[in-house]
Order: C-alpha cells, then structure tokens, then sequence
C-alpha cells in the first residue's frame, strides 16, 4: 500500500474545511495521496458510484440534506466496496452509531482531527475494505455454488428449521423458497424415518449417505440420500448444512432393470417347464385317444376326467408361455383418451356391480404416443380391473376409481387410483412379479403381462399404496414422434 497512490475524494461544502482536511493528510509520511475536492451532493453521489477514488470524505452538513443520507444512497449498492467516512464538527454517540449502520466505515470529529489520526483511519479503512471484498467475493463464490448445484442443499437450525435452500431443493419438494423456509425438514419425511435422524443428530451433529424417502408436496415419494453435518459460523453460532441427493430416477431404473430380468429368467424356467410337462402329456392324450376307441362306458366317466384335466394342463402351459413370450408390438400413433375410454367401457359393469364411483380428469388436448392399441388395452384393463376388485365394498368411505390423463415435462402420464384395501410395502415390492397373487383363483399373470406390454413402450411404472387407504399407478409415456422415439 505504502507504494501505490492513494485516491482521495473530499466532500464538503466548505473550502476552507477542505483546505483544513487536505492539509493535514498531506502531512502524513510517506506523502502517497492524490486529492480532490467536491462541494456539490449530486455531484458527489455521482463520483462514488463511479468508483474513482479508493476513499471518500463525507462532511455531515451538505446543505439541504446531510453527508449520512448520501452514506445510505450510495450504500444501497452493493457493488460498493470503498471505504466511506463521516466528518462532523462536534462529537455526537447517535450520529456515530447512525454513520455506522448506514455503511461508514468511520467516524471523525474534525475539531480533533490530527495527523496520526487521519493517517490511522485511512490505513484501517483501506484495510478492511479490502477484507471486506474479499469476503464478499467468497461469498459471491459459495452462493453460486449453493445455487448452481443439481443436488438439494440446505442450511437449517438444530430442529432442521430451513433457512436458506437452493433451487434445486425447491424442485425437489416442489415448492418455492418462501413455501420451504421455516418448516422443519421432519415434516417432509415419513413417520418411520423421524427417530432415526433426530437420534443421529443428537448423538453425533452428522449423517453421512442415509437413504431415506421424501414425501413431496404434490404428494409423491422421492428416494434420496442425505448427508448433513453440524457447522459453525463466525459468531459462534452453530447450523446444519445438509445436501439431500435424489435417487428417484436411479432407483427406477435398477427397479425396472431388476422387473425385466425376473420376467426373462421367469420366462426361461417356463419354457424348459413347458417342453418336459407337454412331452408326457402328449403321450397321455395320446394313450387317452387309444382307449376311447374301445367302447367301454363303465369308465368313461374317468375318461372324462383325464381328458378335461389334461386339456386344462394344456391351457395352463400355453397361458403360462404367452405370458413369458416376448411381445411383437404393432406401434401407431394413437391417442391416450381414446385408448382409456375403451378400457373404462370394458370395466363399466364391474363398477356399477362394485357401487362404485368414476372420477374421470383428462388434459384438455389429446395426448399421443406411439403404441399397439389392442396390447396395451390389455394392460389397462388388467389395471383398472385389479384396482376395482379391491375396493372395500361395506366401508364408510364410498368406492371410488379416479383415472386421469395429463401431460408431464415431455412424457404423457395415465393415473390410475382407487381408495381401497391397498398393499403393504412387502407385497408392493412382489406385485409385478408372476404368480404373485391375492386372487383365490388367480394365476397371478395378470400384472406380470402387463408390466411385459408397458416395458415394449417405454412406460416408466411407479405404483403407491398404504394398506386400507389405496393405491395409484402412474405409468408415463414418451409423447408421440412422427419421426421416430
């Protein structure tokens, strides 16, 4: 510093003041200051806005109005970092306490004023205005890092009260920064989740890659891992800093990967099935044929009995390979509403036999994707029949089937809800898996089939449900692209 040529701006309506003033700093040794003059306010405000000079002078009296409410129009920009000190003719504690608050970095009596002084205050002014931009330009630093991360991260109290949460956050709960600052993370988390973080917390201040769901406010479940850990600030303060990193596509993926394997090793034990059960049973059909010629009634009435078993044997063994089988689809373009509307006409008997009520919402325009209409009727179908057997029949809460049609970023969505028995998270976790059933007489092939005809589209599945309050399925679609998917 002692090197370079410090600017000097004086600002008084006085010249002989300045005089006084600029006397004084040019006796200090070494003599490294340039120095000028300003009498006139909007002069003034003008040359500290520009940034000229490394250090303003600001005397209090400036005519009609003062040098504090120039401090405080030119500190309402930020970008301002040069050092600004009042000047007054007598000592005041209020107006030293107001220099300060407005933004001045000092405070001088110039009836006091001496050399050392002003040389002390130029020094400590230049100082730490200089720590001062450094900091702030940490700061511009780690704020644009807060911002621009794709993961949540978040800076809360010791209750997980949120204080301040980038935009990624905000997308992740679906709500605004103000929807989101002083409500407790807890509130976003699922009963079972709750004890598990507040003892950690408690016992150690830290978590490290807990992965836990995030209940959203459209009312979706997110799957997240979070990571957070007691912090301090400069005032001795202590805050959780906390980073929740969404999981939801990654899970979705390994999920459908997991599905897709299950239903090709389930379709290879079918197959080998399949060929050792027919073998015999051709040569029972066979024997079967041979005996019927022979006219014997006494034993008809068994002969009856192996041939209607062996056919069922017969059609068990097909249906079980049709459901394995791979599906060669025929995709065109057509149009989810209409698709849906034939699959609600096929069910529409079982509803009224249900008692039940239809809630139907579709987007106002028709949503198309590229898909074989009669294959994956079946798999509405299947749904929409799975979701009407189980409603709760005698409960207090009418039956009720609600279906609706929207479009989601750049996939079209089908929802499928229904307000009965529901599922635990253990039969949730089997549902799409063959033979898994709750049916009496069901084979269980029903949604395993389905799963197979939504995987041929590229449909993403995610299926809901909490036991006696019901369950969705959301299957979403890539929109329709004439020139290819």
């Amino acid at each position: 510093m002692h090197q370079n040529i410090v600017r000097i701006l004086i600002i008084d309506d006085d010249e002989d003041d300045f005089f006084i003033t600029s006397e004084l700093i040019n006796r200090i040794t070494p003599n490294r200051f340039k120095i000028d003059w300003c009498y006139r306010y909007k002069d003034a405000k003008e040359l500290i806005l520009s940034r000229q000079y490394d250090i303003y002078f600001i005397d209090y009296y400036l005519g009609a109005k003062t040098g504090l409410d120039l401090i405080r129009e030119c500190t309402s920009d930020s970008k301002l970092d040069e050092p600004l000190v009042l000047l007054t003719g007598k000592g005041n504690p209020s107006i030293d306490l107001e220099s300060m608050q407005a933004g001045a970095m000092d405070y001088l009596v110039k009836s006091e004023l001496t050399e050392e002084k002003l040389d002390r205050c130029i020094r400590y002014s230049l100082e730490r205005a200089k720590s001062l931009k450094a900091l702030k330009a940490n700061e511009r630093r780690y704020r644009s890092i807060f911002e621009q991360a794709k993961d949540c991260v978040f800076i809360a109290d010791h209750e997980l009260l949120l204080k301040d949460i980038n935009d990624a956050g905000c997308a992740l709960f679906n709500l605004t920064r103000e929807g989101l600052l002083n409500h407790t993370l807890y509130e976003f988390l699922p009963d079972s989740e709750l004890e598990l973080i507040k003892s950690k917390i408690q016992e150690t201040g830290a978590i490290h890659g807990v992965e836990l769901e995030i209940n959203t406010s459209d009312e979706t479940t997110k799957d997240c891992i979070l990571s957070l850990s007691t912090e301090t600030d400069f005032s001795g303060e202590k805050y959780i800093l906390g980073v929740i990193h969404d999981i939801t596509q990654r899970k979705r993926a390994q999920k459908a990967t997991l599905q897709a394997e299950k239903l090709a090793a389930t379709g290879r034990l079918i197959r080998t099935l399949a060929h050792e059960v027919r073998n015999p049973l051709n040569n029972i059909n066979l024997s079967l044929e041979q005996i019927q010629l022979k006219e014997d009634d006494e034993n008809q009435i068994y002969l009856d009995i192996i041939q209607r078993n062996s056919k069922r044997i017969g059609d068990i063994i097909t249906e079980l390979l049709n459901s394995s089988r791979p599906i060669e689809a025929e995709m065109t373009k057509i149009c989810l509403q209409e698709l849906m509307d034939e699959s609600i006409q096929n069910a529409i008997d079982r509803l009224t036999l249900k008692k039940a009520s239809l809630k139907v919402k579709y987007a106002g325009e028709p949503l198309y994707i590229d898909a074989d209409a009669s294959k994956l009727k079946i798999a509405f179908d299947n749904i929409i029949i799975n979701a009407i057997e189980a409603l709760k029949e005698n409960s207090d809460e009418p039956c009720m089937l609600e279906i609706n049609i929207f479009r989601k970023e750049d996939r079209n969505v089908v929802q499928i809800k229904d307000n009965g028995i529901g599922m635990s998270k253990e039969h949730l976790a089997n549902l799409f898996e063959p033979y898994f059933t709750f049916k009496r007489n069901g084979m269980g092939l029903g949604l395993a089939s389905s799963l197979n005809i939504l995987q041929v589209h590229k449909a993403h599945v995610e299926v809901d449900s909490a036991i006696n309050k019901g369950t969705t399925f959301t299957l979403s679609f890539p929109e329709y692209n004439e020139f290819g998917n």
